[in-house]
């Protein structure tokens, strides 16, 4: 009709609730999988301070971050976060193509999402800090070379540079917070899984992820389990 005016349709923002960018490896797996479906999120920040452990109850019933609400949907753990993106936005190729392999990235995903809990304790996420040599828990030892071997098989198996091939995946987003313990830690680690390191480093949303955690307050205070 002429003369009519088009509507717009304004969707709810997607919110991403996000913790600590220099410590949180949950908030980032969260954030790296928003970025990896193309959507734009609302980050919502929540200071695990204890005076705030209340707010935190309310947003998300497990007291783990991230948690993501859009359109109506609340997810909150980051296989979760994963799948319903992944349902949502198949053209992002969150996952590979093909079926084995595909199954392959779910399996070496739930593994780092479940396991290797000595590697968490023993070396926690800090974005801020480079040490030169560092002494690692001898029961984190079997949890690195696990790593590196589930590591240098898809690097072998699917050639690089991230771990299934040319472009990043769900796996991708679920290890790249170990790849920030390696190098804050000095871990020493084979050529190949240094180069995956250094890949995931330069990955574009790691690099303003890491611009934002060093733009972040110290005063920042942690709570007594990863998060």
């Amino acid at each position: 009709m002429a003369g009519s005016k088009s509507i717009k349709i304004v969707r709810p923002a997607a919110v991403l609730t996000i913790s600590s960018k220099t410590y949180s490896a949950w908030s980032l797996r969260g954030w790296l999988l928003c970025r990896l479906a193309g959507l734009d999120v609302d980050e919502q920040r929540v200071e695990h301070s204890a005076s705030d452990r209340a707010e935190l109850l309310l947003l998300s019933p497990s007291v783990l971050v991230p948690r993501l609400t859009h359109e109506s949907a609340s997810v909150w753990d980051t296989l979760a976060i994963a799948e319903y993106l992944n349902e949502l936005y198949p053209a992002a190729r969150m996952l590979p193509t093909d079926r084995i392999a595909r199954a392959h990235c779910r399996s070496i995903s739930g593994e780092i999402h479940s396991g290797f809990t000595n590697l968490r304790s023993a070396l926690p996420m800090n974005l801020k800090v480079r040490h030169t040599s560092f002494p690692v828990f001898s029961g984190a030892r079997p949890d690195i070379e696990r790593i590196e071997a589930i590591w240098q098989d898809c690097l072998s198996r699917y050639g690089g540079p991230f771990l299934f091939g040319a472009a990043p995946t769900i796996a991708d987003a679920m290890y790249a917070p170990v790849t920030t313990r390696f190098r804050t830690y000095a871990v020493k680690l084979s050529p190949a899984s240094s180069a995956y390191c250094d890949t995931i480093a330069a990955w574009e949303p790691m690099r303003e992820w890491q611009a934002g955690a060093e733009a972040e307050a110290d005063d920042f205070e942690e709570l007594e389990v990863e998060f």
